[in-house]
């Protein structure tokens, strides 16, 4: 097609798309490209405006590396990885809810025996977490592989400390017999998600705060149930009603208890204060095909 216009240009892609042999890489092309040509109409886009978009979307790819991904910050931050979570993880009301998987994790973290503490030099106020993982049905789910991770108490994640040769703060566990989890952590605190890229940038100029209150992630994994990526979050943040990825939800608000030295769940005499958190995570079973 020749002397091709705003107003024909759609048309001319989408027919080049006609022959894509994979249905749902054609529905997928075919809307994106009907969105973005509609977005470009309705905001007037002028070509040094979109340069300007190229140029951000560059420089967020070149942010990324083995320990950091900003197209990953940059999902979240515009809500899209939420969105997503939302449309692809609709649950039964007692399973426990999903959010989002965040920038920060890591495979291949030290497996570690259950009551192990997952700091391994991150300094933070002691936590100890105590949690059940168990079906829909209320049986537990014995050898669930729990993933877990967290930041340290200045809000930094082990991939965050340059020169760190070795994981602090997270780890895999199993779960026994009894679908129990229980180890030793840090007290979580909220943080600023890492301004100094594009995302930074863009949060500035929209006069958005980088903040996400407390939490602790968890990936759990069971033959027979969906995979959960989830957090814990700690009642009471400042940050929990404007987290700047959209992630809280509140069943997964958990009650991040304040105890004085003593003796903590684990039965180790601590010399100062510390935290305790109890938890029941529930998996979704697997959905069977109908023959």
């Amino acid at each position: 097609m020749r002397n091709i216009n705003e107003d024909t240009i759609t048309g001319a892609v989408l027919d080049r798309l006609a022959d894509t042999p994979d249905p749902r890489l054609k529905e997928i092309m075919s809307a994106l490209v009907r969105h973005l040509h509609d977005f470009a109409r309705e905001v007037k886009l002028t070509e040094h405006e979109w340069m300007q978009g190229i140029e951000f979307l560059t420089a967020t790819g070149q942010k990324c590396d083995d320990k950091r991904q900003e197209f990953i910050l940059l999902s979240d931050t515009l809500g899209l990885s939420m969105l997503t979570v939302a449309l692809n993880h609709s649950k039964s009301a007692q399973a426990t809810e999903a959010t989002v998987f965040g920038p920060f994790h890591v495979p291949g973290a030290p497996v570690l025996s259950l009551g192990s503490d997952i700091a391994n030099g991150a300094k933070g106020e002691p936590l100890f977490v105590n949690a059940t993982v168990r079906g829909t049905d209320g049986k537990p789910v014995a050898g669930a592989v729990v993933d877990v991770w967290e930041a340290d108490a200045e809000g930094f994640y082990d991939l965050q400390r340059p020169g760190l040769d070795h994981a602090e703060g997270r780890a895999v566990f199993q779960t026994d017999g009894e679908g129990r989890l229980y180890f030793k952590a840090i007290m979580p605190v909220a943080y600023p998600i890492p301004t100094d890229g594009p995302v930074g940038t863009m949060l500035e100029a929209t006069r958005r705060h980088p903040w996400r209150p407390a939490h602790v992630h968890f990936i759990i994994q069971a033959p027979g149930y969906e995979t959960l990526i989830t957090h814990v979050f700690k009642d009471g943040d400042a940050y929990l009603d404007s987290d700047a990825v959209f992630g809280v939800r509140s069943s997964l608000i958990g009650d991040f208890r304040s105890q004085p030295a003593g003796v903590a769940p684990d039965g180790s005499m601590q010399a100062g204060p510390f935290h305790a958190l109890d938890f029941d995570f529930v998996l979704e079973p697997v959905m069977q095909a109908k023959p």
